[in-house]
């Protein structure tokens, strides 16, 4: 049914099982809340002593004790199999998951890829493909817990172009029929989650033949799977794959659990699956000196930095004001690349400001209301043109879009052996 050229497999998936409760088990996503420590207070707090994804994994909020940290992540993956908290849900199959959030219901099939399949090197007409520009500072520290890791567990999400709605959707309408796995409300507002198992062979071969067919109608070299969220985190499983792949033999490198990485995919056509744009948020930094500072990168490359007109806009938030800014003649070819160039060129100014990536206006706004500090809301994401875009750049200006905002990005539920 399946071969080697298939970019989507079933595998075997792991879950917990009592004493451990999923509504402490699942936890939001590394790399969300990286400004707001007292978030992730309050989830140690809920968690205590309770079996927990937040034991397996580094919020990025701390990863400047990723030396003292990452040990005591493989301690607890290891014990998580040893004491049996993690069993096989599925032996070899999906989970179907519903996620209910502010936005409404989306659907989700949590699945692996084949890395062989994947590439993020720019320009790539692999079938898997980035969707943002991969930054390869922030992957040493995944690398480092992958290494050494017996599980893994994942925040990806991955997109198909289905305007038809002829992969995911019907399984929806046959979910009666499938065994539940959990049903849960997910922690600090996080929504709704349910799941079933899908592993009949009768299932598994209408997923293998709805999934060649999409592909089938894409053309030659098409963006088949396009990875929405997690580009890192994929990034670094293809990355620890290239590693081992070179000292296992023909036979192994086929089946090696490291060469298929957890994910979830979703339609980018589901109704209740909302971009959003991730904002940028700088400290250490006097508004006026970057004002004066982007006037003059604007009118040095013929572009003109007012806050009326047409082009490019965005809203600069300060302690003191909200100011609107447009930027005219853009250098970009959508808002995030042109002023991500210019935040590039005056970082590499001024070693003294930092920069961080907010997801959601209401964060953004309580932090850029600390002195020194100024917020960057970019406009809304047309969704509709996302695989265009991609298709048309090669991939998006890193930390373009958001799936959602912060609480309605993928929770780690789901696990399985590397």
């Amino acid at each position: 049914m399946y071969t080697e050229t298939d970019a989507v497999h079933p595998f075997e998936l792991l879950l917990p099982v009592a004493p451990a409760a999923p509504e402490s088990w699942a936890c939001v996503a590394c790399d969300q809340f990286t400004s707001e420590p007292d978030y992730w207070a309050k989830v140690s707090g809920l968690v205590a002593n309770r079996p927990s994804t937040l034991n397996l994994m580094l919020p990025e909020c701390y990863l400047s004790e990723s030396e003292k940290r990452i040990p005591q992540i493989h301690h607890a993956m290891q014990q998580a199999l040893d004491q049996g908290i993690l069993r096989p849900a599925v032996q070899n199959g999906y989970v179907l998951c519903e996620r209910t959030t502010a936005s409404g219901t989306r659907l989700g099939l949590v699945c692996t890829v084949d890395l062989e399949q994947y590439d993020f090197t720019p320009g790539t007409l692999s079938p898997i493909r980035p969707t943002e520009q991969t930054i390869s500072s922030r992957l040493p520290a995944r690398l480092a817990i992958r290494r050494g890791a017996p599980l893994e567990l994942s925040h990806i999400l991955i997109l198909i172009d289905d305007p038809r709605h002829t992969v995911l959707e019907p399984l929806r309408e046959r979910k009666a029929s499938f065994r539940s796995l959990y049903d849960f409300d997910l922690m600090l507002d996080g929504g709704h989650l349910s799941g079933w198992a899908i592993d009949s062979e009768e299932d598994l071969s209408l997923i293998s033949q709805s999934m060649h067919a999409l592909r089938a109608s894409l053309g030659e070299n098409p963006l088949f799977l396009a990875v929405g969220d997690g580009n890192h985190s994929l990034a670094t499983a293809k990355a620890y794959w290239n590693e081992i792949r070179e000292t296992l033999s023909e036979t192994e490198r086929k089946s090696h659990p490291a060469r298929f990485a957890l994910c979830e995919i979703e339609n980018i056509h589901d109704p209740a699956l909302l971009f959003e744009p991730i904002h940028r948020l700088l400290s250490g930094v006097n508004k006026n000196d970057l004002l004066r500072a982007w006037h003059d990168y604007a009118a040095s490359r013929g572009m003109l930095l007012s806050e009326n007109g047409s082009g490019h806009a965005f809203t600069l938030i300060s302690a003191s004001d909200e100011q609107r800014l447009v930027v005219s003649q853009p250098e970009g070819a959508i808002p995030c690349e042109t002023l991500q160039k210019f935040l590039d060129d005056f970082l590499n100014q001024h070693s003294e400001v930092s920069i961080d990536y907010i997801h959601g206006e209401q964060s953004l706004r309580s932090l850029a209301s600390e002195p020194d500090h100024l917020g960057f809301l970019l406009p809304s994401i047309d969704k509709h043109s996302f695989f265009d875009d991609v298709k048309k750049l090669g991939v998006l200006p890193r930390k373009t879009f958001s799936m959602g905002e912060a609480r309605e990005k993928r929770y780690y539920m789901e696990c399985k052996r590397i």
